[in-house]
């Protein structure tokens, strides 16, 4: 239901100010409630600024709600309830939905979406994996029996039918299988109408409008997951180049930490590098986060130097290790991670749970004093200029300082290379 209530609030709502937020992501999310006015799922909304209504191509706006779910966490916008997430039809046939837990989904199949052979065998295989189906925003039309079909709820628009229509509509289909859902109830008199024709889950301005999350964003390298994507294509196999393009980007680097710890992902196995990070999610799962990312990325901005930092971090921790007796790729993740909080504007401890580290390297990013935080906190000592700490941190675990201040040389060119073309 990517479309807005045209009574005259929704249109108030519409003449407010369209300004997209840099470094921001939307969500609205309206309740669908049962028969005893219970939640029993939310529509999950695209927005694209604070303005509580849609705008925009809705392809994009499908993806975007797609990409949002795993950058917000299914269990935040939800909290244990039925997601119903609009879908389109290139939304359906790219498979890209699967990133999604399905046992948690219901895929609400826009009333603009043709059922063409490609569509129908789609939604096919979705339900064989587990998802759910709803037909949004219901009219009896050609060439839809298959869809029918396959469909688990069908939404039906209240104030786009009379009681005639929908009493011809229902007596049409098959209530017996189908689950009846009546939208855009906006009045008691409708509600109770609703219920005396056979609904049985309602959604609508009268029990609750849509309300707004709102999530700072990883800022995107739009360049390596240009690249990534490439390699997908043209190299699947070469893990080691994908883990390479893959550490050249932050945003993709924790969709994939969040993903590995999500529905879709059991039981969920702790990351000690990225390369085994892509190993967990598997390829086509990974290609599905990087096209998503991609594609929501295209508007949106984000602070560039944080970003440059996170890559100075990351790298130096990296080239460090190797000299002192640590984990390179884990220490990589540490120092790239380490800027997170800055990035989406949310405390490290609320982020920690959601990124399946191993325990120490989650006590290292909150500062605790252990040996697996103490090449960040040499860089960290080293950003803000405090010379005799970063001595002193190097005298007592024995490191070279010259070493480690030419390291850190080496990392800010590399971070300023994969900066280059953004």
């Amino acid at each position: 239901m990517l479309r807005t209530v045209g009574n005259a609030n929704a249109e108030q709502e519409n003449t407010q100010e369209h300004v997209p937020s840099e470094g921001l992501c939307y969500v609205a999310r309206q309740p669908i409630l049962d028969l005893s006015n219970q939640v029993f799922g939310y529509e999950l909304l695209f927005r694209d600024s604070s303005v509580n209504a849609f705008h925009g191509d809705g392809d994009m706006a499908s993806l975007a709600t797609i990409d949002n779910t795993i950058a917000f966490g299914l269990e935040r916008l939800t909290t244990g309830a039925t997601a119903f997430v609009n879908c389109t039809a290139m939304t359906l046939t790219s498979d890209l939905v699967k990133v999604l837990p399905a046992r948690q989904i219901v895929l609400e199949v826009l009333e603009t979406v043709e059922p063409t052979p490609e569509v129908i065998a789609a939604c096919r295989d979705l339900k064989q994996h587990g998802f759910r189906i709803a037909l949004d925003d219901f009219i009896w039309s050609p060439g839809i029996e298959p869809l029918v079909e396959l469909a688990d709820y069908i939404k039906i628009d209240f104030l786009a039918l009379d009681e005639e229509q929908r009493r011809q509509l229902l007596t049409t289909l098959d209530r017996k299988r189908l689950v009846l859902i009546a939208e855009k109830i906006e009045t008691q008199e409708q509600y109770l109408q609703a219920r005396a024709e056979g609904f049985a889950f309602f959604q609508g301005y009268y029990f609750c409008r849509p309300t707004m999350l709102k999530n700072h964003t990883v800022p995107a390298n739009h360049c390596s997951q240009l690249e990534i994507l490439r390699l997908l294509r043209d190299d699947p196999g070469n893990t080691k180049k994908l883990t390479e393009a893959l550490k050249r980007d932050a945003s993709l680097t924790y969709r994939l930490l969040r993903l590995i710890n999500s529905p879709v992902c059991t039981p969920c196995q702790q990351v000690r590098s990225i390369a085994s990070a892509l190993l967990i999610v598997g390829e086509e799962s990974f290609r599905r986060i990087v096209t998503l990312a991609t594609a929501s990325a295209i508007c949106q901005g984000g602070p560039m130097e944080l970003l440059r930092m996170a890559f100075v971090r990351g790298r130096f921790c990296e080239l460090a290790a190797a000299h002192c007796g640590m984990n390179p790729t884990e220490q990589y993740l540490l120092g790239l991670l380490s800027l997170l909080p800055a990035m989406v504007r949310v405390p490290m401890e609320e982020l920690l749970p959601s990124m399946p580290l191993r325990p120490e390297i989650g006590r290292a990013l909150v500062g605790e004093p252990i040996d697996e935080g103490e090449l960040l906190r040499w860089i960290v000592c080293h950003e803000y200029g405090d010379w005799n700490r970063t001595a002193q941190i190097a005298t007592e675990r024995g490191w070279a300082q010259e070493l480690l201040l030419a390291l850190y040389a080496e990392a800010v060119l590399w971070a300023d290379e994969a900066l280059h073309f953004i």
